[in-house]
């Protein structure tokens, strides 16, 4: 039998950014522009226990796209253990061209980092540019600027990327520089603008200045991932976490169990929550629904393996009634 050449130097690009920011409407708006004929892998972490993400970037037909999940909180706990095997296993079976790693907009950037560096060290991964997206408007919040989250991920950033810049002016440009200034980067070499994540393609190629070091101390509770556990007789199941503030609740139900399009986009545009994420399959087709704020957009997918939806909120919620205006909302046909 052949011998499969051993897998050497995959560019990686870390694309963070606190909840809510962008993340995978970037992500997706990079998958697009992809070269025809390489295959991209995606890992994509989220604070949640249902993963919803993969579902929003797609599917490819034609072999040239892998998508990894790593819901239930930051993939970088439990001594890199979940992000380490998940990108052992999404290497193999990709052999991708690129890989681009989602860390969730509360998780640790540069613990994820520093995971990389036994691969990086090896040769397998060429770390190149990390991207780090930001509302500059967030600077006027003091939320965001008491947040070590927050901080960190702009600090490890090679490139500092300014999005939904049609949404403000440049008082709100300036005092990002100044806060970037402040945490000692040179904005004239590393801060970019753009809207709605369109992030360009030879941004990706730049160096990256991070520091591989093996050790990152970083200890948080592990959860079995809702991914893992058949769903009951009732055809769903539902999954709370909690941490960095925040509180989540996520379905996920059974592909036969069929929404009303008319009813889930009433639900989700008046729901009370920081962020909303699904998929769902409708009797009008499938749908992903991402709600950041105030702000919901809806766009068409090919398929789903079934439904799901993740809340995030920064309160405890008794979740009861969600779940049951959820349920009221399948379909009646």
């Amino acid at each position: 039998m052949q011998k499969r050449e051993a897998i050497r130097g995959v560019p990686v690009n870390v694309i963070t950014g606190f909840l809510g920011v962008g993340k995978t409407t970037a992500i997706r708006h990079l998958l697009n522009k992809k070269p025809s004929g390489e295959r991209w892998a995606v890992l994509v972490n989220e604070f949640g226990e249902v993963g919803v993400d993969g579902g929003l970037f797609g599917s490819s037909r034609d072999g040239e796209l892998f998508i990894r999940e790593v819901p239930g909180g930051c993939m970088c706990c439990s001594a890199g253990l979940p992000m380490q095997v998940a990108l052992n296993q999404l290497l193999t079976r990709a052999r991708p061209h690129r890989l681009l790693i989602e860390p969730t907009g509360l998780g640790h950037p540069q613990e994820v980092l520093g995971t990389l560096a036994g691969q990086v060290a090896s040769g397998v991964l060429d770390l190149r540019a990390t991207l780090a997206l930001v509302d500059a408007r967030c600077i006027e919040d003091d939320r965001y600027l008491k947040s070590d989250t927050f901080r960190q991920q702009l600090e490890v950033a090679d490139l500092v990327v300014a999005n939904k810049v049609d949404l403000y002016g440049e008082r709100e440009l300036e005092n990002l520089r100044r806060f970037l200034g402040f945490l000692g980067k040179d904005t004239e070499e590393s801060l970019l603008a753009v809207e709605q994540g369109r992030i360009q393609l030879e941004w990706l190629h730049g160096p990256s200045n991070f520091q591989v070091e093996e050790n990152y101390p970083h200890i948080h509770q592990s959860l079995p991932s809702a991914e893992d556990e058949a769903l009951p007789e009732c055809g769903y199941l539902r999954k709370e976490n909690r941490g960095g503030g925040y509180y989540s609740c996520g379905w996920r139900f059974d592909p036969m169990m069929v929404f009303d399009y008319d009813q889930l986009f009433a639900l989700i545009s008046g729901a009370d929550a920081e962020r909303v994420k699904g998929v769902f399959i409708t009797g009008q087709g499938v749908f992903g629904f991402n709600k950041s704020g105030d702000v919901l957009s809806v766009m068409d997918l090919d398929d789903a393996i079934d439904s799901r939806v993740e809340v995030i909120v920064q309160e405890p919620r008794n979740w009861c009634a969600l779940e049951s205006a959820l349920l009221n909302a399948l379909s009646a046909d």
